[in-house]
């Protein structure tokens, strides 16, 4: 691994605040600076280790504010919002993206968190304290290093070359860990430490309010699905997904708007989230619902104005599916806002005239700063947990794995739930075609990362060659250039290549 990394996380717990809970509180509390001789002696140790795990979550740029999520602007679902050169280089596949602040970390904060798994488990087995909740700590570090693994090598990595694995047996080199093979040996990776973490951890209905947002057996078997479906490992992503469906106490909530909801945070949907809060100074967790707020905020909170949806994305939804309006503002729409109900109107300067309505829960209530908003609109993270994973994608993994393995209308048992409750009508013989549009209209403005579908379906080409409107019909982005062989990993951060000495090779073609 690379000598900066291995230096900014001494042993994973020092220069960071090792919290006491991961519930909506997060009381964050400063621990110092431990070491091997006085830390990794007691339960408590073990637990602050685990909580240190989750603390990098509240990074707004390397993780689940907007860091990750600029490679999800990719897509045709959204445009920028507001002109920014990085940005824009981003969406338009542009080498000139690199060096700038919004994904430089995106790499080397997953390998920290990677380290702090590692840790655990190292020195976790060693240490005498209650069985369940050694394994609770150990799942949890196997689930968190996996999904790190698994985000890095679906952004990174492809046939030619993975991502570095670093494990317990080779963090301590002094010389970089080179990139692997090809993708194939992370997934198979990080499907190892999933399937560690589900032996290991409890059902999510097992934890008291004060754990709920750790991980959770069922949050390891739907990214097992997941992974398995990026792998095109059809029978594999139906099996786990089918244990999600049967055994995970998981379904989907009557109401679709009730999935973005402060109060169905950990409702019967949930999978995996990212904990967030409005207390305290600044809030904590993922600023995506300030990020995705229109520019300003109408004068009342300092909304960012990025990724705002498309008329691709509006028309994408039939007529009758009541999610095209939970989704989506256009001009003219009624919607409460700080108690009052307000009428959609975006600023002039935005560049669509459409807005995520997603998130906007937290934002309809009266005086909601403190409470369900942050106190700090530079830090603009809201009491709304916003998904990761969640059943409806279950659903959806499920009826892709089935269609790829048995042909169309062997995944309308999945798919007509999804239009169900969306209030469409049931149809038969469903196939790829539905399948698509249902994961577009269902998972739009989530981490679920539509950019990345539409490279494993082989779309990317021919969809980011045609430019993107407003409601109006207005071209707001330009038809782009996608080259399949180059486009469909991101940019190694530069600096990791140099710090590595070169060990760690960037991607071929950019």
């Amino acid at each position: 691994m690379q000598n900066n990394i291995k230096k900014t996380m001494l042993l994973g717990l020092s220069a960071v605040s090792l919290f006491t809970a991961c519930n909506k509180q997060l009381d964050i509390v400063p621990e110092g600076a431990p070491t091997k001789a006085n830390f990794w002696k007691t339960e408590a140790d073990a637990i602050s280790a685990s909580n240190a795990l989750y603390a990098l979550y509240d990074q707004s740029e390397s993780f689940y504010g907007r860091g990750l999520f600029w490679f999800i602007n990719a897509s045709d679902d959204m445009v920028t919002g507001r002109a920014n050169a990085q940005a824009d280089n981003m969406k338009n596949f542009s080498r000139a993206y690199i060096g700038g602040s919004y994904t430089e970390n995106n790499w080397v904060d997953r390998f920290i968190i990677i380290k702090r798994a590692n840790d655990i488990i190292r020195y976790v087995p060693a240490i005498q304290m209650n069985a369940a909740i050694k394994n609770r700590v150990l799942g949890e570090a196997y689930f968190n290093s996996a999904v790190m693994n698994y985000e890095l090598a679906t952004n990174y990595g492809d046939d030619r070359m993975g991502v570095p694995i670093v494990t317990v047996e080779n963090m301590d080199h002094t010389e970089a860990v080179p990139r692997a093979a090809n993708i194939t040996e992370n997934y198979k990776h990080a499907i190892n430490q999933f399937k560690k973490a589900a032996d290991l951890l409890p059902f999510f209905d097992t934890y008291a309010a004060a754990d709920q947002g750790r991980a959770h057996k069922v949050a390891a078997w739907g990214y097992l699905s997941k992974t398995y479906l990026y792998m095109k490992d059809y029978a594999n992503a139906e099996l786990y997904a089918d244990s999600v469906i049967n055994f995970g106490k998981r379904r989907l909530e009557d109401n679709y708007k009730d999935v973005f909801t402060t109060a169905r945070n950990y409702g019967t949907e949930y999978i995996w989230s990212v904990t967030s809060s409005a207390a305290g100074p600044d809030g904590w967790g993922s600023i995506l619902p300030g990020v995705m707020l229109t520019n300003g905020g109408w004068g009342k909170y300092n909304g960012w104005g990025y990724y705002l949806p498309t008329k691709e994305l509006y028309d994408a939804y039939e007529t009758r599916d009541i999610r095209r309006e939970a989704t989506i503002l256009k001009p003219g729409d009624k919607f409460m806002y700080f108690g009052v109900e307000t009428t959609f109107a975006p600023p002039s300067a935005a560049l669509s005239d459409y807005q995520f309505n997603k998130y906007m829960e937290p934002f309809s209530h009266a005086n909601p700063i403190g409470t369900y908003v942050s106190p700090n609109g530079d830090h603009n993270s809201t009491s709304l947990n916003v998904p990761l994973m969640r059943y409806a994608e279950i659903l959806l993994i499920k009826a892709e794995a089935a269609i790829n393995l048995r042909g169309n209308g062997a995944g309308d048992t999945q798919l007509n739930m999804i239009r169900k409750r969306a209030g469409l009508t049931p149809k038969t013989g469903l196939d790829m075609t539905e399948l698509k549009n249902q994961r577009r209209c269902e998972l739009a403005g989530e981490f679920a990362d539509r950019h990345r579908d539409l490279i494993r379906w082989g779309d990317a080409a021919a969809t980011y060659a045609k430019a993107l409107h407003d409601s109006k019909g207005k071209v707001i982005w330009a038809a782009r250039k996608f080259d399949p062989k180059v486009h469909h990993v991101w940019l190694v951060p530069q600096r990791e290549i140099d710090n590595s000495r070169g060990v760690i090779k960037q991607n071929e073609g950019w």
